[in-house]
């Protein structure tokens, strides 16, 4: 349920990346202020995981859900009928993401994260993989649909539909969680054996330091992250292909993303939240580079399915390093706060992607752009990975048996 619950509601995280080119040619705006709905989006979806983070944490899951559901359909249905840019962001920043789409991520994650114990990351990865089937599914239907009746009718579709399927899958989600877990477990590949006195101070760190450290990683992968992922359509364009070819990209992307999401999440029960989100942030920086020599519609599409294959399990390694370091009965808060600075990383990486090319005419110097943001995630978990070898909460690899010693 959580799995279907993510796909819709992830909905409102793409659909304003389909529909980019044609509201800034109906609102007559630039490529930067047809950036500013997926932005404000972007800042209300993480503003809201943690309020529907903490409200689920009180009320339980489903309450939460049905209030998303609630939300979109408003959203959309507005939008469909804004008669300018600013409506349209009031419905994208405050239905959309605030009221929607944030009640099917991080409370789903946290959710999830309590059901689950030696196969946390697995499950995590499968719960998770609903933001990247969303991806993979939303952008080309919702464009067929666009070139068939308008962007404005397929909003209100969107909307109905919202509500129509989500109140009914909410309704079938199981109770809240245990609150206090029956066996604890060390995190496989490193968190030390001694829950308690981690969390007092985790990886030797105060917990608000070590959070907002993670936070501004957060924002830093998904700066570089949101490049490809909110201007592919819209570079598509540009480089004479069209826009149905990009949507086709972001499907590659995002549907790739679920399989590396996958595999990540069974890495992650190997070797643990922080190696795996170092070698999604490596491999992140790679693609990224790749994308500077592409112009062709062949290598687009290769570089951008590469793409997919190295981030997807970057954004649930963070809420497995909150589980490995934080107690159970603080999930719901402080997950929702890593994921609200990933998704405030996506929002701050669209709109400065979208004005470096305003500035520059060229989409080069955005790419350039989000490999230094790239840069700076990377020596923070460089740091964090280092603090935890260095206290003796991780070391070695996995034995052939597949849990690693700690």
């Amino acid at each position: 349920m959580s799995l279907l619950l993510m796909t819709i509601g992830g909905s409102g995280m793409y659909s304003i990346t389909v529909v980019l080119p044609r509201i800034q040619q109906d609102f007559g705006i630039d490529r930067g202020g047809a950036s500013l709905p997926y932005t404000l989006t972007m800042i209300g979806f993480g503003i809201g995981g943690i309020l529907m983070g903490r409200l689920a944490d009180r009320f339980g899951v489903m309450l939460v859900v049905m209030v998303g559901a609630v939300g979109l359909g408003v959203g959309y249905i507005a939008a469909s009928f804004a008669p300018g840019l600013a409506l349209f962001c009031l419905a994208q920043g405050l239905f959309i993401g605030l009221l929607g789409t944030s009640a099917t991520f991080a409370p789903l994650v946290a959710d999830t994260t309590r059901w689950f114990d030696r196969r946390r990351g697995i499950a995590l990865a499968i719960c998770m993989s609903g933001n990247y089937t969303a991806g993979a599914f939303w952008p080309p239907v919702m464009q067929y649909f666009i070139d068939q009746v308008g962007w404005r009718q397929t909003y209100l579709g969107m909307g109905l539909f919202c509500i129509a399927s989500m109140v009914p899958l909410a309704l079938m989600l199981r109770p809240r969680p245990p609150v206090v877990e029956i066996v604890p477990v060390p995190a496989s590949g490193g968190a030390a054996a001694a829950p308690a006195t981690a969390s007092k101070r985790p990886l030797g760190l105060p917990p608000n330091v070590l959070l907002a450290l993670l936070s501004l990683a957060g924002v830093s992968c998904c700066v570089a992250m949101s490049m490809p992922q909110v201007h592919i359509v819209a570079y598509c364009g540009d480089l004479g292909f069209g826009a149905a070819r990009g949507a086709e990209m972001l499907s590659l992307m995002l549907g790739l993303g679920v399989v590396s999401r996958l595999v990540s999440g069974w890495i992650s029960d190997r070797i643990g939240g922080l190696r795996t989100l170092l070698l999604g942030s490596l491999l992140q920086g790679v693609a990224l580079l790749l994308f500077l020599p592409s112009d062709g519609l062949v290598s687009l599409y290769v570089v951008s399915g590469l793409f997919g294959l190295f981030q997807g399990g970057i954004v649930p390694s963070y809420a497995l390093i909150v589980r490995e370091y934080f107690p159970p009965e603080e999930a719901g808060a402080r997950v929702g706060t890593v994921l609200m600075a990933t998704l405030l990383g996506m929002a701050l990486g669209g709109w400065m992607s979208g004005a470096v090319f305003d500035l520059t005419g060229s989409y080069r110097a955005a790419f350039l752009n989000g490999i230094a943001w790239n840069l700076l995630n990377l020596s923070i978990v460089g740091f964090l990975l280092w603090r935890a070898s260095a206290l003796g909460l991780i070391t070695g690899w996995p034995r052939a048996g597949g849990r690693a010693t700690a």
